[in-house]
Order: C-alpha cells, then sequence, then structure tokens
C-alpha cells in the first residue's frame, strides 16, 4: 500500500490525537486546554489554522472520539460508515496545494474550515484509504494488557502488536522472559 507523505502525517496526527484522550477515568485529557491544542497543531505542522478557541477545543475533542471509534470498529463497514460520517460533516473539498515548500499534495478540507473540520477530512481520508485497500484490520490499539493506545500497523506483513516495540513490546518480553526462569529455577 503506497502512502504519500501528506498521508503519513495525517496517520501520525489521528494516531497522537486519539491517544490524547484519557484511557480511563484516573488519566488526565492530554488536551487538557486550548494551549495544549495549539502545542498538537504546532507538533504536526497543520496549516491554514487560525486563532485556537474553547469551541475548537471542544470540537476536537468530539472529532477525537468519532477517531477512536475507527480504531475500535469490528469491521470495514463500521468503520466506512463512521468515516463517512466525519468527512460529510466536516465539508470535505479536496484541492491541490504545494505549500510551505512541499511537493504537490491533497488537502481534503475546505479554505478556512475549522481545525476539528480540518481534521475530520484530512484524517478521515487519510484512513478511509485502509478501508478502501481492505486494510482496516492495520489500525490497531496495543494488545499490551496496561496499554490501549491507538496506532496504525505499517509493517510489512501486518504483525505489529504493541504501540511501541521499545516500551510496552519489550516490557512484555521481559515479563516472559523472567516468569520462564522462575518457573525453570522453582
Amino acid at each position: 500500500m503506497l502512502i504519500t507523505h501528506d498521508t503519513r502525517c495525517a496517520l501520525d496526527a489521528v494516531v497522537d490525537l486519539v491517544n490524547t484522550a484519557p484511557e480511563d477515568d484516573t488519566t488526565p485529557d492530554a488536551l487538557p486546554d486550548v494551549a495544549a491544542l495549539d502545542v498538537f497543531v504546532r507538533k504536526h505542522e497543520i496549516s491554514d489554522v487560525g486563532v485556537l478557541s474553547a469551541f475548537d477545543l471542544s470540537a476536537v475533542r468530539k472529532v477525537r472520539g468519532r477517531f477512536a471509534r475507527i480504531f475500535a470498529a469490528p469491521d470495514p463497514r463500521a468503520a466506512a460508515s463512521i468515516i463517512n460520517e466525519l468527512i460529510a460533516a466536516a465539508g470535505t473539498t479536496p484541492r491541490l496545494t504545494d505549500h510551505d515548500g512541499y511537493d504537490w499534495h491533497v488537502h481534503y478540507f475546505a479554505p478556512g474550515a475549522s481545525i476539528a473540520d480540518h481534521l475530520a477530512a484530512d484524517c478521515g481520508m487519510a484512513l478511509a484509504f485502509f478501508v478502501v485497500a481492505g486494510e482496516q484490520e492495520r489500525l490497531r490499539r496495543c494488545e499490551a494488557p496496561d496499554c490501549r493506545r491507538a496506532f496504525v500497523d505499517l509493517s510489512r506483513n501486518r504483525s505489529r502488536r504493541y504501540c511501541d516495540s521499545r516500551t510496552c513490546g519489550n516490557r512484555l518480553h521481559v515479563a516472559a522472559y523472567r516468569a520462564r526462569r522462575k518457573e525453570a529455577a522453582g
């Protein structure tokens, strides 16, 4: 599956956005205020964003919840339904652009769109490409028991199980190794 630079940027943004949500009632929201949303926008170099407000923060959190539902969708039909709602509500307006030193690429959000509509359109279309390609199962949640972070499995053989092999994957492998050693010694 060919993933263009702008699609990869949108995938990174949607994964990071979904992962800002609290995992449960004991963890804080990683988008607690407009300043955090501004940091998110700058980190992901999201273009054409005006002055952010509390309204934008609320709208982005709602979009984030819909994106989370896509990562939890049991099948492509369910994922497609959510994606269709997102991109339709965003007023998707595909257009070619070559801004900020990047080659030609497609923006799906309408000129002057809010940050929530911008994310819904661009990130929604990035996820749509996976459903269209029959690759919806690549939109995953970490399999570590104490982690449910979202990620996109871009491995060649669709075998990635953890959001980060250096943290969650390594921690589980070390725990399994220690359990085997303890059992062998015991």
